[in-house]
């Protein structure tokens, strides 16, 4: 074996893992002495896209690699920034903590489609090329699993099944019907079933379509008003108030609207002017699952004022009024970007090393 480098980084979200990341990890494993895989979706609440923690894809990794191979690998977890410039930041400083300075550092992979553009932004790091290996891809799997029962799963991955490790294979299987994660992987069916008739609905539109919402950050005393989502997608989790535009509305009337359905929130419209701070717009072709989706995320600061009168409505199945130094730690119950959201008013991860969760 010819050690070419010193490290070799390997990105990727392994969603599950399949025999096509092992190829590529066993090429960086062949060329450099140690190996550095950099989990992305870390901390994202579970979706059909992302049902897995980052903890238990490492742990799908480790159980495809001989014991040796297992020693010269290290797992970076990074967050989805939903901003390709952060994003590729927080990946250099997570890798310099870990490499010495002058370290000659590669990096595989393999530009599949537009979404492997991200290869190109680490000069100074060699690309390590490998044609695609196998003839899938983790979205075919997590389609077939999720397209499955706990009860035909099984029969379902079969097809597939010389396409990923068997560890990978037991996984699956124990995730779908072990009494600690089988309501899990229901809700992620549900969810997945939601998301693909939502998809088909649009399917012979001439063009497609580009959806535009707007969210509501309400902020009072050093706290920011929350929902419970009460509907797929994103049952259960955490996010800020808001919806899509109607057809006569300006996105200012429509973020009023969405915030007054979903919390009752019956502040004059004088007061909400008042308190407004800035308009961001957040338009990451991958933030939505349901597709291209705009949306325009409106910041309040109520400052020291009293606590609106606030109940759950529509699509919110709770509202609650959390405080600012608490939401970092609640990073993996957000909806979508929504953490992001807020991290770009309030600056919740200025100060969270990158490779570790919030605490």
């Amino acid at each position: 074996m010819i050690l070419i480098y010193d490290t070799a980084i390997y990105i990727g979200r392994f969603e599950p893992v399949h025999n096509g990341h092992i190829a590529l990890l066993q090429h960086a494993l062949a060329h450099a002495s140690n190996v550095i895989v950099v989990m992305g979706s870390a901390w994202q609440a579970r979706s059909p896209k992302n049902p897995f923690t980052w903890q238990e894809r490492e742990a799908m990794l480790r159980s495809a690699l001989p014991e040796a191979d297992r020693a010269r690998l290290q797992v970076l977890p990074v967050r989805d920034h939903y901003n390709e410039a952060k994003w590729i930041e927080a990946v250099r400083q997570g890798v310099a903590q870990r490499v010495p300075a002058r370290a000659h550092i590669g990096l595989v992979g393999h530009f599949k489609d537009a979404t492997s553009g991200y290869l190109n932004g680490f000069p100074g790091w060699t690309l390590m090329p490998l044609e695609r290996q196998g003839r899938i891809d983790a979205t075919a799997i997590r389609d077939a699993y999720f397209g499955a029962s706990a009860e035909t799963v099984a029969a379902a991955l079969q097809p597939l099944a010389d396409q990923m490790p068997a560890s990978t294979l037991d996984f699956l299987l124990g995730f779908a019907q072990q009494a600690t994660t089988a309501p899990l992987y229901g809700a992620l069916q549900e969810e997945w079933r939601m998301l693909r008739g939502y998809r088909q609905a649009w399917a012979n539109a001439p063009y497609p379509p580009v959806f535009v919402t707007v969210d509501a950050v309400l902020r009072c005393q050093n706290h920011i008003l929350l929902i419970r989502r009460a509907h797929a997608p994103g049952k259960g989790q955490r996010a800020v108030p808001g919806g899509f535009i109607e057809q006569r509305e300006t996105l200012w009337q429509s973020c009023l609207r969405e915030l007054a359905e979903e919390t009752h929130c019956q502040l004059p419209e004088t007061t909400l002017r008042a308190a407004w701070q800035q308009t961001a717009v957040f338009d990451h072709p991958d933030r939505s699952q349901r597709g291209r989706t705009i949306t325009h995320a409106h910041y309040f600061d109520l400052g020291d004022a009293p606590f609106p009168s606030v109940q759950a409505d529509d699509d919110a199945a709770q509202v609650q009024w959390v405080a600012i130094d608490q939401l970092a730690a609640l990073e993996a119950e957000f909806f979508e970007d929504h953490f992001h959201m807020l991290d770009h008013f309030l600056g919740l991860t200025q100060n969270t090393p990158t490779a570790t969760a919030p605490s």
